[in-house]
C-alpha cells in the first residue's frame, strides 16, 4: 500500500500557489464583491458579512502584494481610499462566478 501512495501525483506548484491565496478566509468573497466595481474599506467591510477592520485590512494588503488588488488614494479633501481589481483579478472574476454558481448547485448549504 505504501508503492500506491507514492505514485500519486503532485499538486500543481501553480494551483498550489493559487489556493494559497484563495484558500485564506474571506479572500474569495473580497475578490467577489470588488467584481462587481471598485469599493471603499467601509462598503467592503459591510459587504463581507461577519469579516473584522484588522482582518480585512491584512487581506486587502495581501491580495495587493500578489497583484490582484489596487489600493487608489484619492489625496482629497477629505482623502479617500477605494479598492479595485487589478488586471489580472478582473481575470479571476470570470472564475469566481463560475464557481459561486456551481456552489449554488452542488454544494450543500450548513449552517
Amino acid at each position: 500500500m505504501d508503492n500506491e501512495r507514492h505514485d500519486l501525483p503532485r499538486c500543481d506548484a501553480a494551483v498550489t500557489r493559487a489556493f494559497s491565496v484563495l484558500g485564506k478566509r474571506w479572500n474569495g468573497m473580497i475578490m467577489a464583491v470588488l467584481g462587481d466595481g471598485p469599493a471603499s474599506f467601509v462598503m467592503l467591510r459591510r459587504a463581507v458579512d461577519g469579516i473584522s477592520d484588522a482582518v480585512l485590512s491584512e487581506r486587502l494588503a495581501g491580495l495587493a502584494e500578489v497583484g490582484l488588488v489596487i489600493r487608489d488614494v484619492d489625496a482629497g479633501p477629505p482623502v479617500s481610499v477605494r479598492y479595485h481589481l487589478s488586471e489580472a483579478g478582473e481575470q479571476l472574476s470570470p472564475l469566481l462566478d463560475q464557481l459561486g454558481r456551481w456552489a449554488a448547485t452542488n454544494l450543500v448549504e450548513v449552517r
